[in-house]
């Protein structure tokens, strides 16, 4: 694990030389070349990246405080605001705008009928949350360091990016898809240093009722954990997509169709295969014993199907509600970098818009690792010992006997 964790630092140190010097090429180009206007390009970018990192901590806090409210906002906000994001891109008028704009809108009304599909199922989701937080600390200081930490490493990104589309050569092209990869991986890193440290404190206090300090917690991830972290980082999204695109396409082929069945078993099939290599779940037992990545998701998951708790995890919506509270906050920051470039520079809209949504995302989920991670810690912990007195008797098995009903 330490060359994992080698690989990443050296990676963070040359992606800042590379931005650093972007940023000082782009700005001694200005003198040179008037066609690229710094402010212009800057201005809605960065106010939008802090719109994203304040709206990001209201969130999180409203969805401890309300989970019911925060839940159903959610998935009926996301599919709105997704609109209005569809309808800039629209208005922009350009070719590629125009293109994105009709497939953001299609996904608006791909989230609204997913909203209306899951809507039996918020209550569990909501009792989940509530339940599962409730031994959460109650100091959010290190999710609040986090955010910061997220949103001033995407400023500093955004610089070398702007210095970049200043020069704009066909090797800037390059540089930018550079610097978006290094923008996502250390986001995710960042987002699971805080989920592993949340589920580890909330995992003790289910299995053995103990208060762990957060700041111990803490400086034992970043010391010990960071390299099974960042392997995690890049497997958990690309497996977790897989899997999710399995399920959605064993929804739309059904059963009536015998060819689209069958490519839709194998590849669920495929999906499940992969599942066992990398999960978010298996953070948990990252945080608690200390595991690899690998490793740790492949034992959790026999876990799960040896407490039959495989179908409760598909029933609950914690993770489709944390995508769309990602969703929600970067359409938001789309719609304030994308309003203001359209209105001082038109021929910048596009872009900007796509930066500040892909920013604003990546800044929310890592405000909601933390009840993405006590919802992890409470199933791991509900696997272990189902028969625990520190779990309420009736919230999964209910979940489990209604399962079994619908599917009979």
């Amino acid at each position: 694990m330490r060359l994992f964790r080698g690989l990443f630092y050296l990676h963070l140190l040359l992606i800042a030389v590379l931005v650093i010097f972007l940023t000082i090429r782009g700005f001694l180009s200005a003198g040179k070349d008037r066609r690229f206007h710094h402010l212009k390009w800057y201005a809605p970018l960065l106010s939008s990246i802090a719109c994203g990192g304040a709206i990001a901590l209201a969130w999180q806090s409203i969805t401890r405080c309300n989970p019911s409210g925060a839940v159903r906002a959610a998935f009926w906000l996301s599919p709105l605001l997704t609109c209005g994001v569809g309808v800039l891109f629209v208005s922009i008028g350009f070719t590629g705008s125009l293109a994105a704009g009709v497939l953001v809108l299609v996904f608006s009304v791909i989230q609204s009928l997913y909203a209306c599909w899951v809507n039996p199922r918020f209550e569990y989701a909501t009792k989940v949350l509530s339940i599962s937080m409730a031994p959460s600390p109650p100091s959010t200081g290190f999710v609040f360091l986090s955010v910061v930490s997220g949103t001033v490493y995407a400023t500093f990104l955004v610089a070398g990016i702007g210095g970049a589309t200043a020069i704009g050569t066909s090797i800037d092209t390059v540089f930018i898809l550079v610097i978006l990869l290094s923008l996502a991986w250390t986001m995710h890193v960042i987002r699971n240093i805080l989920h592993v440290t949340m589920a580890r404190i909330v995992f003790l206090k289910f299995m053995c009722g103990i208060e762990f300090d957060t700041q111990v917690a803490l400086l034992d991830t970043i010391r010990y954990l960071v390299g099974s972290i960042c392997i995690g980082s890049v497997l958990a999204p690309v497996l977790g997509v897989i899997r999710g695109s399995a399920r959605a396409m064993n929804l739309v082929a059904g059963d009536t169709d015998e060819f689209m069945f069958s490519c839709a078993n194998c590849y669920s099939g495929v999906a499940s295969t992969l599942i066992m290599y990398g999960n978010r779940w298996g953070f948990v037992h990252v945080g608690v014993c200390n595991k690899g990545f690998v490793q740790a998701s492949g034992e959790t998951w026999e876990m799960f199907k040896r407490a039959e708790l495989e179908p409760v995890i598909n029933y609950d919506l914690t993770g489709s509600f944390c995508f769309l509270s990602g969703v929600a906050v970067g359409a938001i920051c789309t719609l304030v970098a994308g309003s203001w470039a359209l209105v001082i520079h038109k021929s910048y809209a596009t872009e900007v818009s796509i930066y500040a949504f892909l920013i604003g995302y990546l800044i929310c989920r890592i405000a909601m690792a933390w009840p993405q991670a006590c919802v992890s810690a409470y199933y791991v912990a509900y696997s272990e010992d189902p028969q625990s007195v520190r779990f309420d008797s009736t919230t999964i098995q209910d979940c489990i006997h209604r399962i079994q009903r619908y599917r009979a």
